[in-house]
């Protein structure tokens, strides 16, 4: 039975969408801050859109690491010249779903009467993490601070000891079980019997289908280029995590990253730690036929779903994507596309494994979706070679998804992430 999302004529419609190119950290936007990134993103989204920002009633945006002198980045994007200052905006945090917890808070408040007009998405910069100090140095800079006459304050200070002075910086790990993604990824792969080879495989197709998206411009025609100060000169127009000429042996070549011993997980089936921005603009349908914007697809279904951390991390897409299917009324037979988040080699392959799965479609409480045919999914690759910004990636998704179907005059479409915490969403998108 369908659950599907908005009553005809109201339903949540994806008019645009653009990021900028997502860069590995350390390079090009090491400048940036996640909150420049966003703006430059939602900058080229109005532009490109046409969007009379003075109508936009919502801003919503995702970020996994904030800055901690700004932390709600979505009223920092929104107090962007264009926009007026009576502009709503929230930020939001579901980790490598960030994007996607943006966009489906946007697209309920459209479907509430709430809103007319919404712009979601989200940023991050990798390559401007906080560093911390410790506790030690933390307690003796507050002690110092309450002290009443300088001596006090010397001797305070001079209880610091070297080891005190070491910055602590944040780690990509579960809090719940101190294991980071990747060693998850490696447990993944032995729980699900997963090859080293395959993961490499997979690896080479993301590399190679995202080159061919540069080539033929299909990822281009997403991108709004970003000048990078101080002089403002150049340009960065495309994505330089791509490795066009990547090989299977070199891939073979490298040494697994987290299980030293007897782990698959490389730097080459691995997602790059990246910098970048996406969002998407989204109005309710009949706004946007009265405002005369062609939609070029409407969402018409999502879920969330959530397992045990320790058990296998990244594999609540396979929980979240049945019930996203089912409230669209559709089966996998249905679909003309599907784009998965590829965290990991180790994780998409298991996704897929889980898809199939009559154990996790019980888990889900529906039947199987079936096993996706491999020449509909990551149709241009995906963040193992276009890179992954956390709170970005779900937008780029988004955007991609909608373009191609559009390209291919697909019907429907199927996205799913990933994310710490054991997390998954999933969503379903119909062409207009």
């Amino acid at each position: 039975m369908s659950e599907r999302y908005g009553q005809p004529g109201r339903r949540v419609a994806v008019i645009a969408g653009v990021r900028t190119p997502f860069v590995r950290s350390g390079t090009a936007f090491k400048g940036l801050s996640a909150i420049e990134l966003g703006t430059l993103a939602v900058d080229g989204l109005v532009a490109r859109s046409g969007v009379d920002p003075a109508a936009v009633d919502a801003l919503v945006f995702g970020t996994v690491v904030p800055d901690i002198l700004a932390p709600n980045i979505a009223r920092e994007v929104a107090l962007h010249p264009r926009f007026p200052r009576s502009l709503d905006a929230h930020s939001v945090s579901r980790a490598c779903a960030s994007a996607n917890q943006a966009i489906t808070a946007a697209a309920d408040q459209l479907v509430l009467g709430h809103a007319r007009i919404a712009i979601a998405g989200g940023a991050e910069s990798l390559s401007n993490v906080p560093i911390l100090h410790s506790r030690g140095f933390s307690d003796a800079l507050v002690a110092a601070s309450r002290a009443k006459s300088v001596p006090q304050k010397l001797r305070t200070l001079a209880q610091i000891r070297p080891r005190d002075l070491v910055p602590v910086t944040p780690a990509i790990a579960e809090p719940s079980t101190g294991e980071t993604m990747g060693q998850s990824a490696d447990t993944m792969a032995k729980l699900n019997g997963i090859a080293r080879e395959d993961q490499d495989h997979f690896a080479l197709r993301s590399h190679r289908l995202a080159a061919a998206g540069w080539k033929d411009g299909r990822l281009a025609a997403e991108v709004t280029p970003v000048y990078v100060g101080p002089r403002y000169e150049v340009a960065v127009t495309q994505d330089n995590g791509i490795r066009e000429d990547s090989t299977y042996e070199q891939l073979a070549a490298l040494r697994p990253v987290f299980d030293k011993g007897y782990g698959t997980v490389t730097a080459g089936n691995a997602s790059p730690l990246t910098d970048g921005a996406a969002a998407v603009l989204l109005m309710r349908e009949d706004v946007a036929r009265a405002l005369g914007y062609a939609p070029i697809a409407f969402i018409r279904a999502y879920a969330y779903a959530a397992l045990d951390p320790a058990e296998q991390l990244l594999q609540a897409p396979a929980l979240a994507a049945p019930v996203a299917m089912r409230r669209a009324g559709l089966a996998l037979a249905d679909l003309d596309l599907v784009e998965m988040h590829e965290a990991f080699a180790a994780q998409v392959l298991s996704n897929l494994q889980g898809l199939a799965s009559p154990v996790w479609a019980r888990r889900a409480g529906t039947e199987p979706l079936g096993d996706v045919d491999r020449a509909r999914l990551n149709v241009m690759g995906g963040s193992l070679a276009i890179g992954h910004p956390f709170g970005a990636t779900g937008a780029r998704i988004l955007t991609t998804l909608c373009r191609e179907l559009e390209r291919r005059d697909g019907q429907f479409g199927l996205m799913t992430v990933c994310a710490a915490g054991g997390l998954g969403h999933a969503m379903v998108v119909e062409r207009a």
